[in-house]
C-alpha cells in the first residue's frame, strides 16, 4: 500500500524536460528522491522488463572520493537502473550489429546538493544513416520517453 501511495503522489507532482547538452535527456521534477526513485523503477518493470543491475553511483562517489583527495559532493543521492527490451534492441542490433554499444539502456535518478529537485536522465542516441537503425533508435528514445513519463 505504501508503494502504491507513492506512486499516486508522484503521479501529481510536475515533470519537466530541460534542455541539456546532446549526449543527454534530462527531466526534472519535484518530490522526494526516494518516491521519484521507486516510481521508475515500477514505470521499467511495469512495461514488462527486468532491470538488470541498480549503480548506486552517488555511493560509490561518496565512498571512492576520500581516496583520490576529493571533496567535493557531486550528489546526494544518484542511481542508474541497467535494463533491456529484447524486442527492440534486436531490432536495433540486426540494423547494425555495432550498435550493441547502446544496450543496456541506462536511465539515471539523482539529486544534487542545494537544489530540491529530483532528476531523471539517459543518454541520447547518437545521429546515423542506417534508416533500420535510425527507426530502431526512435524506437529506444519513445520506451525511454514513456517509462519516464509513466513514472510521473
Amino acid at each position: 500500500m505504501k508503494k502504491f501511495l507513492a506512486v499516486c503522489a508522484i503521479a501529481c507532482m510536475p515533470l519537466s524536460a530541460l534542455a541539456a547538452d546532446a549526449y543527454t535527456v534530462l527531466f526534472k521534477t519535484q518530490g522526494t528522491f526516494q518516491d521519484v526513485r521507486d516510481s521508475l523503477q515500477f514505470a521499467i518493470e511495469g512495461k514488462g522488463l527486468k532491470i538488470n543491475h541498480t549503480n548506486k553511483i552517488a555511493e560509490m562517489l561518496a565512498r571512492t572520493g576520500p581516496e583520490i583527495g576529493a571533496t567535493r559532493q557531486v550528489y546526494v543521492d544518484g542511481e542508474q537502473f541497467e535494463f533491456c527490451s529484447a524486442t527492440i534492441s534486436r531490432k536495433m542490433m540486426e540494423a547494425d550489429p555495432n550498435a550493441m554499444v547502446m544496450c543496456p539502456y541506462i536511465v539515471s535518478v539523482y539529486t544534487v546538493p542545494n537544489d530540491k529537485s529530483v532528476y531523471i536522465a539517459y543518454r541520447k542516441p547518437g545521429p546515423t544513416r542506417n534508416p533500420a537503425l535510425k527507426k530502431a533508435l526512435a524506437d529506444v528514445e519513445k520506451l525511454l520517453n514513456d517509462i519516464i513519463k509513466q513514472a510521473m
